[in-house]
């Protein structure tokens, strides 16, 4: 069963009628046992980074989470929800991340038009289970005003002022900057093949 993590201000719904599209079964979770039981895991993200880990802290569901990644279970963060994988964000400095990846969520350079709203490319930087039938410079849709490092777990790059990380895949965990539960049928063949991994 796939685990959507309800922490209270995700975009769930969403995420839900992207799921209940290729059919997929799902259910959406809010506490640590259940979380020991998911066969996968969807983090949607909306909001500020430092009100995502406080509550998953009040949840007390930090750890679960590390533990079952650790594990190997299958992961898919979405915008904020991959850049909760890092250890920190300038948009919470005194607020740890998850730590699954190292480096900084930085914003936007101050001359930049944010939040990054609307369609931009990616920029594959390596093959990707996730983005698999994707075609190269596909346009996906973005909102969001942080963004992540290029790193080694990066699998493509989308440029908005600087080239950034916009898709990860590290083993067993997957991030997305973008929306794929607003980027229309090539969204719903990103959360297909997470869903078929």
């Amino acid at each position: 069963m796939i685990a959507i993590l309800d922490y209270g201000a995700g975009n769930l719904r969403s995420v839900q009628n992207t799921l209940d599209a290729i059919g997929a079964q799902y259910t959406v979770i809010c506490d640590a046992q259940r979380l020991h039981e998911a066969q996968k895991i969807i983090l949607p993200g909306v909001g500020h980074f430092g009100q995502l880990m406080r509550s998953l802290d009040e949840m007390d569901i930090r750890s679960t989470l590390t533990e079952r990644i650790g594990a190997g279970v299958p992961f898919l963060g979405i915008c904020l929800g991959l850049q909760a994988l890092f250890e920190r964000s300038s948009e919470a400095g005194e607020v740890a991340g998850l730590g699954i990846f190292p480096g900084a969520i930085e914003r936007f350079p101050a001359d930049a038009r944010v939040p990054h709203m609307g369609w931009n490319t990616l920029d594959f930087t390596r093959p990707s289970r996730l983005l698999k039938g994707i075609a190269p410079e596909s346009h996906v849709y973005f909102a969001h005003s942080y963004c992540a490092p290029v790193c080694e777990a990066t699998a493509a790059t989308t440029t908005y002022t600087r080239p950034y990380t916009s898709a990860l895949e590290q083993d067993n965990v997957f991030g997305v900057q973008f929306h794929p539960e607003k980027s229309g049928p090539l969204g719903l063949q990103i959360v297909r093949n997470f869903v078929e991994l």
